[in-house]
């Protein structure tokens, strides 16, 4: 179980998960259906509204964080076990409590290590500031619960706060993550940084590898990836030459300091506000999501493809439209089957208006053809906006959260407390 854990935990840090991680489904869905695993609940001890995507472990357990709920009411870190027979069972593993050192409100996945254990991120909480935020290890204890500890309070000095993306690991063990603000950019409480964490006797220690400035870049909503040579690549909702968002690298540089170029500026037509984390396909292109803009302004799929004389050109693979069928407004993270289909959520649109999945499928002519694998429904039981990426087991499922939704009653908004779903083909 300990290996798998580690394949997981060191393919999610080297930022091919996407495509290398799991047997994909091979080719275009025929049909697709839906399961809703698990409805959250206000109960007052579960958690509700899952902003984040889900890792397996080794055993086939599900893992993720839920936003609000729990104990507290400042969200949970959760774990869903397959039940002989069928169905799945829930157990918290940690409550988030504002007790002036906690992190709350995690909205932000998880990655484990080589020894099982779990990595987050919480946007708020710490011991320096309810608005600053925290990354925090989750340890098993010898009789099955779990020791949480953080590693670090943001917003001591200028080291950025609102840390609400998941993290990454490199060879060396070291972490690294974004925040959304903070930092000594020029912007109103800082534009963000890129930060990184590593182990150290007695804890961690924190260097900050890039301040972003507004133009070059602001408000990273989105983890990062690495590329084969160690350079970080990533998004920001905000900055770049139209101000509507950009896509960056960080390359490495052999006296250890770090380099920010802009690949690629949003300009509207092509995509506005890139929210969520980028993948790699195997032939070293770039592929993700913008929550708005393009032909229809309802999002789009983009793919920056490296030039061999230098630089990236920016192609749109499906821009969304509001035709009553497509998906609107993607947040989440693509992945790619081992057939190089790519899978995401959008978290409106589709056919009830309440957010969808989508397939987008290559053709001979170099263009990509949409299919919406399921369009989620406020009908009582099924969940609402999906506002995360996917993950893929060997049988080609997919698997995802939604923030609204299901059975569940949450006073704050009517609509559901949130479920975990599998899709399968």
């Amino acid at each position: 179980m300990q290996g798998k854990k580690l394949f997981i935990g060191l393919k999610a840090a080297l930022g091919i998960l996407a495509v290398a991680m799991f047997a994909g489904a091979g080719g275009a869905w025929a049909s697709a259906q839906e399961t809703v695993l698990y409805d959250f609940s206000d109960s007052g001890t579960d958690g509700y509204s899952p902003d984040a995507s889900l890792i397996f472990d080794g055993a086939g357990n599900l893992y993720g964080t839920t936003y609000y709920g729990g104990t507290y009411g400042y969200g949970t870190v959760y774990e869903l076990t397959p039940i002989a027979g069928g169905g799945w069972k829930e157990k918290v593993l940690y409550n988030f409590n504002d007790d002036g050192m906690d992190g709350v409100y995690p909205n932000a996945g998880l990655i484990f290590d080589a020894s099982g254990n779990l990595y987050g991120t919480t946007a708020w909480g710490g011991a320096y500031g309810f608005n600053d935020g925290t990354v925090f290890e989750l340890t098993p204890t010898a009789g099955g619960d779990w020791t949480e500890t953080v590693l670090h309070s943001f917003g001591k000095g200028k080291d950025g706060n609102t840390p609400d993306t998941s993290l990454i690991f490199d060879a060396s063990s070291n972490l690294y993550g974004t925040t959304y603000s903070g930092g000594r950019g020029n912007c109103n409480g800082g534009c963000g940084v890129v930060w990184k964490l590593t182990p150290a006797a007695g804890g961690w220690t924190e260097r900050i590898l890039h301040n972003f400035s507004g133009k070059q870049g602001r408000a990273p909503h989105s983890g990062l990836v690495f590329d084969a040579t160690g350079n970080l690549y990533g998004t920001t909702y905000y900055g770049g030459t139209h101000a509507i968002g950009m896509v960056f690298e960080l390359k490495h540089k052999a006296d250890g300091s770090w380099w920010e170029k802009n690949l690629y500026s949003f300009n509207g037509k092509d995509g506005q506000g890139p929210f969520a984390s980028l993948v790699f396909d195997t032939s070293g292109h770039l592929y993700g999501t913008t929550y708005a803009g393009g032909a229809h302004n309802y999002g789009t799929v983009f793919e920056l493809k490296h030039q061999v004389g230098g630089g990236w050109s920016e192609k749109v693979v499906h821009s969304f439209n509001n035709d009553g069928t497509d998906g609107q407004f993607p947040y989440g993270s693509l992945i790619f089957d081992t057939a190089g289909n790519l899978y995401g959520t959008t978290c409106e649109g589709g056919v009830y208006s309440y957010g969808a999945v989508f397939e987008l499928t290559p053709t001979a002519g170099g263009g990509w053809r949409e299919a919406l694998l399921h369009s989620f429904n406020l009908n009582g039981t099924d969940g609402v906006c999906p506002k995360v990426g996917l993950i893929i087991d060997t049988s080609g499922d997919l698997y995802g959260t939604t923030y609204y939704g299901g059975s569940g009653a949450c006073n704050y908004n009517g609509a559901g407390c949130g479920t975990v779903f599998e899709i399968a083909p």
